[in-house]
């Protein structure tokens, strides 16, 4: 990386502030700051970055291209001028002008590319592969808007265009000359040309795919990925054919929404469109990057890995099977050889919902020769099998079946590799989701459990814990998380567990300012803060959170005086815009909120505050601050989670079911630095067979229970007329889909443990200790080694050597 000293920054800065708006630092505005920050910044990278790129063609390096429906990068510039090895000095720089870097940084939107989970993950990965030196890419789609923005008024969710990109986005540099054409819609017919069968369209719509790419700078080693991301526009041969605005839309709408309301059939054909539009313009680009390399396509797989995350861009495989049919004119044997040498395929997911499937006629509508490549892939696994296997089990793993596409079955069959991420979900996928497959493939089903970016989420989002860390164990583990285990020698250091504790109540001030500044409520950082940050969905059970919240207000009525230190329950969570029950848990929680906030009886004993709009840059303010980590998802229904690594790494003790990751955090920790509680899967698994689970006994056995949902519709909850009466119907007259009732009062219970160990704070704090010194086994560094190694056989370029002690002295 370029080295910069402190006077060279500020020298380049000034300079570069007054080349692009004739200003001196004491009057620009934030925005203005920022983008000269961001410019010096990329100046330090750029020619790295096209460095390489330009290695990898020349050593005939294999590439990895990760295709992901979502990225959810959040600001980019703390932690680039934290890789870059700048951040210190650019700090100190800024402070000398009189300028603060943190305030700066907030003038930076969050790009509006994901949703949750799945996103965070595809950018914790981008950033891991570059810091383990390996030639890796993303490719995506640039949203305008992206995910909605998020609003609360009179306590419902209320969704508001996100426009991110009203001043650009500065890291993002748009590549008009790697443009490509994709097709879409009309009619396909094949004619044999006496050489092979050539498709003639009719019809076709023509998108002109457009690429933005953004550097992914890697942690200290001189080394810069692509993040690739597809903006639909029409091309200028086309224009004729879009005479109003309406039509000019049809094209654009393409790239201006995440997940579009798939309630009706407008919104559906729109995402499966999307879906075709980023995987054919990523693989139109990765075959004719291809050339450069001097290869033969019967190669192909030797030097390019296509990584499928979740199902969305299932599509990839028949999109490089038809280019390489169709526009290469390879054999159909050879072409499907190298597609499933090349393809790989990660399951994020058991709940059938999410495991995609698409009618056959939108399929046709969208792109008919895709279709056409689908059937004849499903005609010939179907043929292979004949004879080998039974009937129903040819029919039961067909792709097409019941005039639906099976993507998550494209995906499996298509590939060499099928991963779970967690050792609790890939065994699930083994003997139970797709059993049938693992049987079949059992060489291509294999484990690879999630994991985070450390650097940013703990040293960036937490520079307060990092500091104490540096000074307890060294810096050497900012390279190599897994030093972080060093710190369990200092679990009985009285001095260093006070550190810990002081950097908590830091970041918890600082949480207290912003809750006060954004909703108006005060919390007390002595309280108890207890966070449930993830995508509202019944399954991760923000109701059972709630039903526990509202036994402890009503516990508080009946006696104000009791002895209890004080709690804070924080939420952060967004409802898919269609999803009318997840809305419902929203207006609940906000109305119990408004309930216990405003009532003085409870002297501020229990405080309960629902931040809006949740995303990356929101997080790296709550989980800093975070004392319990709620994690309580029905066992088997969440894959893996990743706010669960987050929050232990900065030192949150986990409040968990034995689900996803959940089960090897406790393996790493200890059970008693976890508090687990609930049922377990073959407990869940066993309910769901025998159906012996009937929610109407719990609630007629437990008075507290009893008394608990009766304020959902007796009026002690004001204003959920509707909502209390959804809630409580679902939990009794539709027998409660998802175990609330039944781990009720285990979950009440493990609670008032959680309360009484952290009345001893020095233990608390031990805890504390052992989750932030095992963290480091969770880091997407390692994981991404293994995805290389075993799954996508792509090489590391030698690390640069290093120490951090210059930049971060002790």
């Amino acid at each position: 990386m370029k080295k910069i000293t402190q006077e060279k920054f500020v020298h380049e800065f000034k300079k570069r502030l007054a080349e692009k708006y004739a200003l001196d630092v004491k009057d620009a505005a934030p925005s203005e700051l920022y983008q000269t920050l961001v410019s010096v910044v990329k100046s330090g990278y750029s020619d790295i970055w096209r460095n390489t790129w330009k290695d990898y063609v020349k050593n005939d390096e294999k590439q990895v291209y990760y295709f992901s429906i979502e990225f959810l990068p959040g600001r980019l510039l703390k932690s680039n001028l934290l890789n870059m090895g700048w951040y210190d000095i650019v700090e100190k720089g800024l402070k000398e002008m009189g300028l603060s870097l943190d305030k700066i940084s907030e003038a930076e939107v969050d790009m509006a590319l994901g949703n949750g989970g799945l996103g965070r993950l595809a950018s914790c990965f981008m950033d891991s592969l570059a810091s383990d030196g390996l030639p890796g890419n993303g490719n995506g789609i640039r949203y305008k808007y992206g995910l909605f923005k998020q609003k609360f008024v009179d306590g419902y969710q209320i969704e508001l265009p996100n426009e991110w990109l009203t001043d650009g986005n500065n890291w993002a540099v748009a590549r008009e000359s790697k443009a490509v054409d994709v097709l879409m819609g009309g009619q396909v017919h094949l004619i044999d040309n006496g050489k092979y069968l050539e498709p003639i369209y009719e019809g076709a719509d023509v998108i002109k795919a457009v690429p933005y790419d953004t550097g992914i700078v890697g942690y200290r080693n001189d080394h810069v990925n692509t993040m690739r991301l597809w903006d639909a526009q029409i091309p200028a041969t086309e224009e004729v054919k879009y005479p109003t605005i309406e039509d000019r839309r049809r094209v654009e709408d393409l790239t201006s929404v995440l997940y579009p309301d798939d309630s009706n059939y407008e919104g559906r054909i729109l995402r499966l469109k999307q879906e075709y539009f980023f995987t054919s313009a990523g693989i139109q680009s990765i075959v004719r990057h291809y050339k450069k390399y001097g290869k033969p396509l019967k190669k192909i797989s030797d030097y390019v890995a296509i990584h499928i995350n979740d199902t969305h861009p299932a599509m990839c495989v028949a999109e490089f099977m038809r280019i390489l049919l169709d526009e290469k004119h390879l054999d159909w044997e050879v072409a499907w050889e190298q597609t499933v040498k090349t393809m790989s395929y990660t399951n994020h997911t058991i709940m059938a919902e999410a495991l995609e499937k698409w009618p056959l006629e939108m399929l046709e509508k969208v792109q008919p020769r895709i279709l056409q490549i689908i059937q004849e892939i499903d005609r010939r696994y179907a043929l292979e099998l004949a004879g080998k296997r039974d009937q129903d089990f040819i029919e039961r793993t067909r792709i097409i079946k019941d005039g639906m596409v099976k993507m998550a079955h494209l995906a499996i069959i298509g590939s060499h590799s099928v991963n779970g991420v967690a050792k609790l979900h890939t065994e699930l996928l083994e003997d139970d989701v797709l059993h049938d497959f693992y049987e079949l493939y059992p060489e291509r089903f294999n484990n690879k459990t999630n994991g985070i970016a450390v650097r940013r989420w703990l040293q960036v989002a937490n520079p307060e814990l990092s500091k104490v860390i540096d000074q307890t164990i060294g810096t050497k583990w900012r390279f190599d998380t897994k030093k972080l285990k060093e710190l369990e020698k200092y679990a009985d250091d009285k001095k260093v567990l006070k550190k810990i504790g002081q950097a908590k109540r830091s970041n918890k001030v600082k949480l207290a300012d912003f809750i006060k500044q954004e909703t108006g409520i005060v919390v007390s950082p002595d309280a108890i803060f207890d966070i449930q940050i993830k995508r509202l969905h019944a399954y991760k059970r923000q109701l059972l959170n709630l039903l526990g919240i509202v036994k402890l207000y009503l516990d508080l009525k009946d006696d104000p005086e009791q002895k209890m230190i004080p709690r804070v329950f924080i939420f952060g969570a967004k409802a898919a815009p269609s999803y009318h029950y997840a809305k419902s848990i929203i207006k609940c929680i906000n109305e119990v909120a408004n309930l216990i906030n405003n009532d003085p009886t409870i002297k501020d004993k229990l405080k309960v505050v629902f931040l809006e709009n949740y995303g990356v840059s929101l997080a790296e303010k709550i989980i800093p601050a975070a004392d319990v980590s709620e994690q309580i998802s029905t066992a088997t229904k969440e894959a893996s989670g990743t706010s669960n690594m987050k929050l232990m790494l900065n030192g949150a003790l986990t409040v968990a079911t034995l689900d996803g990751a959940n089960i090897e955090i406790k393996d790493h920790v200890g059970d008693d630095n976890i508090f687990i509680f609930g049922l377990t899967k073959d407990d869940v698994l066993q309910y769901e067979k025998d159906h012996s689970y009937h929610s109407a006994d719990y609630y007629n056995n437990d008075p507290v229970l009893q008394r608990v949902l009766n304020a959902f519709v007796d009026g002690t909850i004001p204003n959920i007329e509707v909502e209390g009466h959804e809630i409580f119907d679902s939990l009794l007259r539709v027998n409660d889909e998802f175990f609330v009732l039944r781990d009720f009062e285990a979950y009440i219970h493990t609670k008032e443990k959680v309360a009484q160990t952290y009345a001893d704070q020095l233990a608390w704090q031990k805890k504390c200790l052992i989750n932030i010194a095992n963290a480091g086994y969770f880091s997407a560094d390692d994981t991404v080694a293994k995805y290389a190694a075993e799954i996508w056989d792509i090489k590391a370029d030698q690390p640069t050597e290093g120490t951090l002690d210059d930049v971060y002295p002790l």
